[in-house]
């Protein structure tokens, strides 16, 4: 087992990666359940993975209720949290109780809102079943639900007490959603570990054809690099955990644009924000052209939209610059970019116009 520790002090909480783990969960939840009953929030998509977990607990003799939501952008909703806030209290879950999200990054930010509202903070505790919440959105704490103005828009920062990581629920996970996790693993090397993205070009198609090995040590160093970044930053105030932005200005404008109805995923919006992050920074900037091609290959071989033409959003520039205006980075009506000198050299830019951003978006082919 790989343990790393999201070091917040006494919010700090182990995030605990190994195969199998999901059959094994009761003994590392029985002491935070602590003879109180379970509340369960899972995926629609995933009753199998949720058959082993309640299996697992019943061995370990904790009690447990459970219920689902469907699966995709659209139950981030208010509808869909109210739906369970609804069930929680019908369940009489106390505050001191546990909550556990079983599911993808929309299940995860959906329940830990739930959670941090809850009768004013619940416990909770992520079981991220697709690897873009393993390697992502299950740590650091931010949760939240969509808005007619765009994605996140509203939420709580709100960590968890646990998080279990299991790499064999990815045998299950279709092959586009396994790609779109992808490019957040991508994303970690292009912040600022060169070697990693190396790695990536490397690793990248046997991780995604189900090698072991690679999965299991994907999911470690982006766990251990977030969970770095977050503990230096853990609610972004001093532009370290901004970072892990990068790609999602330009994602984010691009799934409201297609109105979260499941064409465009999460992790594609980022890769196709990646490329297009890298494009802007070599026309405007200074990355190199070498290092723009190098990731826009990468990311086509990874089966992922690199570029805002293979995203299929036929949205005009003014629009997507209209939903970058809600971005949640905005500050004194200016809105900082994560841009790039290079492969795995990030940095924050609060010089960018958004009349520059909209004239680069128009001169993209659609």
């Amino acid at each position: 087992m790989t343990r790393i520790e999201v070091v917040l002090g006494d919010r700090s909480y182990p995030v605990l990666i190994e195969a199998g783990l999901l059959t094994r969960a009761g003994e590392h939840l029985a002491p935070l359940a602590a003879g109180r009953p379970l509340a369960i929030i899972a995926d629609a998509n995933v009753a199998p993975h949720l058959a082993t977990l309640t299996a697992a607990l019943d061995a370990a003799g904790i009690a447990w209720r459970a219920t689902s939501v469907a699966a995709g952008e659209a139950s981030k909703s208010w509808a869909t949290l109210a739906a369970i806030c609804d069930q929680l209290l019908a369940w009489g879950v106390e505050r001191r109780d546990v909550i556990i999200a079983l599911g993808g990054g929309v299940v995860g930010d959906l329940v830990g809102f739930a959670a941090a509202i809850l009768k004013r903070g619940a416990r909770f505790v992520q079981i991220p079943t697709t690897l873009l919440a393993q390697v992502d959105s299950s740590v650091g704490g931010k949760t939240g639900i969509n808005t007619a103005a765009g994605k996140n828009l509203v939420g709580a920062f709100h960590q968890p007490e646990l998080v279990l990581i299991d790499p064999l629920t990815l045998d299950t996970l279709p092959a586009r959603e396994l790609a779109a996790g992808y490019a957040e693993v991508v994303k970690y090397g292009l912040i600022d570990d060169a070697d990693f993205f190396a790695w990536c070009e490397n690793n990248g198609a046997a991780l995604l054809a189900g090698d072991a090995t690679a999965r299991a040590h994907a999911i470690a160093h982006a766990v251990a690099a977030k969970a770095r970044i977050v503990a230096a930053d853990e609610f972004e105030t001093n532009g370290t955990r901004a970072l892990l932005n990068l790609g999602h200005t330009f994602g984010h404008a691009l799934e409201a644009a297609a109105g979260f109805d499941g064409s465009l995923l999460h992790g594609e919006s980022v890769a196709a924000g990646c490329a297009l992050a890298f494009s802007f920074s070599a026309c405007h900037r200074d990355c190199p052209d070498a290092d723009v091609l190098r990731l826009r290959r990468h990311l086509a071989q990874a089966g992922l939209p690199n570029s805002l033409a293979a995203t299929g959003v036929r949205a005009g520039a003014a629009e997507l610059v209209a939903h970058m205006r809600h971005d949640k980075k905005a500050s004194g009506g200016a809105l900082p970019f994560l841009l790039a000198h290079g492969i795995g050299r990030t940095y924050l830019d609060r010089s960018a116009d958004l009349a520059e951003v909209e004239a680069f978006l128009d001169a993209q082919p659609r």
